[in-house]
């Protein structure tokens, strides 16, 4: 079992930034691959970005590409997801998942114009 906690959303103006963090529970976290996801109202939930256990892969998907970057710290159990020049259209709530299997509550992240 692990546990997913976001926290780092907030309210920032266009072309800010804002960097979250997922920190989870459980000593096998390092097996996990870990994904980004934002869900903004009215929409369905949509993929961001992801890394694999290792931290040496990660993809983003083409609407954050050269804004969003996805790291971690595997000795404190953590993913990052640092988000530059953010635009209104990233108003979301973002979602992080281990494994395909296990969810965050979300942060909410408004950027305002």
């Amino acid at each position: 079992q692990v546990q997913l906690v976001e926290s780092g959303g907030g309210l920032v103006q266009a072309g800010g930034s804002l960097r979250l963090s997922c920190a989870a529970s459980g000593s096998t976290f390092t097996k996990y691959d870990v994904g980004w996801f934002r869900q903004a109202p009215g929409k369905e939930r949509e993929f961001v970005a992801t890394i694999i256990g290792s931290g040496s892969i990660t993809r983003y998907a083409d609407s954050v590409k050269g804004r969003f970057t996805v790291s971690r710290n595997n000795a404190k159990n953590t993913v990052y997801l640092q988000m530059d020049s953010l635009k209104p259209e990233d108003t979301a709530v973002y979602y992080c998942n281990a494994g395909n299997r296990y969810w965050g509550q979300g942060t909410q992240v408004t950027v305002s114009s």
